[in-house]
């Protein structure tokens, strides 16, 4: 187990990701915000789906979603349809358009990553994904509570 000041130290870089999320919203286009790319990602990710469960994956309030979703739809990335299994509720899904945009966002980031990063060597970058996946999964799978949270 790692000593306390690591975790420490781990949490202040963690809150210096900030100023990267930052950096790499800049690259964004000014008609597709982060929320914008965020549902994009999201529908691209998981496929189509209900508003609220965009909602609960993008941890927003409804209201937030449906603001982004609004954007999207009249950017004409996404499209409301009808859900078959329930016809007052609508199914969101992406549209060849919004697939397009998606590839520009992917293209943007990794010309910043590979313009910042390009005295890194294949392994280093390699093993940063690495523990990235690793510090991620350890937040998402309920063996990743703390000790004091079980019970």
């Amino acid at each position: 187990m790692a000593a306390q000041s690591q975790y420490a130290e781990l949490a202040r870089q963690l809150s210096a990701i900030g100023g990267l999320k930052r950096a790499l919203a800049r690259q964004l286009p000014v008609e597709c915000p982060s929320g914008s790319a965020a549902v994009l990602a999201l529908l691209q990710r998981h496929g189509e789906m209900r508003m609220s469960r965009l909602a609960e994956l993008l941890a927003v309030d409804m209201s937030v979603t449906s603001r982004h979703v609004a954007h999207v739809v009249a950017q004409g990335w996404v499209e409301r349809a009808p859900d078959p299994d329930d016809g007052r509720s609508r199914i969101l899904r992406l549209t060849p358009e919004g697939a397009g945009m998606l590839g520009e966002l992917h293209r943007r980031t990794t010309d910043l990553f590979a313009g910042r990063l390009h005295d890194w060597t294949d392994d280093e970058i390699g093993q940063l994904i690495t523990m990235l996946a690793r510090l991620r999964d350890s937040f998402g799978s309920p063996r990743a509570r703390a000790p004091h949270d079980q019970s």
